[in-house]
């Protein structure tokens, strides 16, 4: 009796590995987020957006642009004239690969300028 109890830990083994592997699932490739068209956005990129659409507001001193990944839109705080701090904020978005300002002409108009259609 004791040699029969010994053993079945055994046959329990034995039979675990007689089972069949279990089919492959097969997965999806996992998709790959395409290139952005548009040039990355950046405190340069907005200065020139900025004073191409805005040419009588005072020239960006400063700019820090934030884009989240695969957005067709970037948030932008930015400072004017001698100004360093990040007083203003704009948003700028990527159309046909060139990015514009967002509600242009009130951002121009608030910066007291007309807005220019790049």
């Amino acid at each position: 009796m004791k040699s029969l109890l010994a053993a079945l830990p055994l046959f329990a083994l034995a039979a675990c590995g007689e089972e069949p592997a279990p089919e492959p699932v097969p997965t999806q490739a996992a998709s790959v987020a395409a290139e952005p068209t548009a040039p990355p956005a950046n405190e340069a990129l907005f200065k020139q957006v900025f004073a191409n659409s805005c040419p009588a507001a005072e020239t960006v001193s400063t700019a820090v642009c934030k884009r989240a990944l695969g957005s067709d839109e970037a948030v932008c705080e930015f400072g004017l004239g001698e100004d360093t701090a990040l007083r203003h904020d704009a948003t700028m978005m990527a159309v046909d690969g060139e990015w514009q300002l967002k509600d242009a002409e009130a951002l121009c108009a608030e910066h007291d300028s007309h807005h220019v259609d790049s």
